[in-house]
């Protein structure tokens, strides 16, 4: 089925395993850049035990993690690859519902070994377990393979993926 919407759709690919591997070292350097600092600043140490480890090295990074996916679509280290996180069905933005079972998602991909992380690497769209448990999928302009939405609504440009 043809509509107005193919032709963007062409020009779209799923982001893969390595790709998405070299966005989240990124994000992990970027995010010590903040929490070190932080750190230091409020408690006069990194290394902090009880409610400062939970503040500086669970909720801070949730909350900048959700607040970058809510607001663009991405982290920087995807940013810095012109990906963006979208609806697996319809192509457009995720609900901050399907953010945070994302963000959920990926310490059920971790506790068997990593497996949900990697299955990025084996699965036709390109998807963890977290994105199949939260029904999104991490694209970017390119062309290798086409995504193929049901949705016939008009879905993010690749120039959308940018911004």
């Amino acid at each position: 089925m043809t509509n107005e919407n193919s032709g963007a759709r062409s020009k779209l690919e799923y982001v893969g395993f390595w790709a998405r591997v070299g966005a989240s070292l990124i994000d992990t350097l970027l995010l010590l850049v903040v929490l070190v600092p932080l750190s230091y600043i409020l408690f006069g140490t990194y290394a902090t035990t009880g409610l400062k480890d939970i503040l500086i090295n669970w909720i801070i990074p949730v909350v900048i993690v959700i607040v970058l996916w809510v607001k663009y679509g991405a982290t920087p280290g995807k940013m810095a690859m012109g990906a963006k996180i979208v609806d697996a069905t319809t192509g457009k933005e995720p609900t901050t519902k399907q953010f945070l079972i994302r963000y959920a998602g990926y310490f059920v991909s971790l506790i068997p070994l990593g497996v949900g992380i990697f299955w990025v690497a084996f699965d036709r769209k390109k998807q963890g377990w977290h994105d199949k448990m939260a029904n999104t999928v991490v694209i970017r302009p390119a062309g290798k393979e086409a995504v193929n939405f049901q949705d016939t609504a008009p879905v993010m440009q690749p120039n959308d993926i940018r911004s």
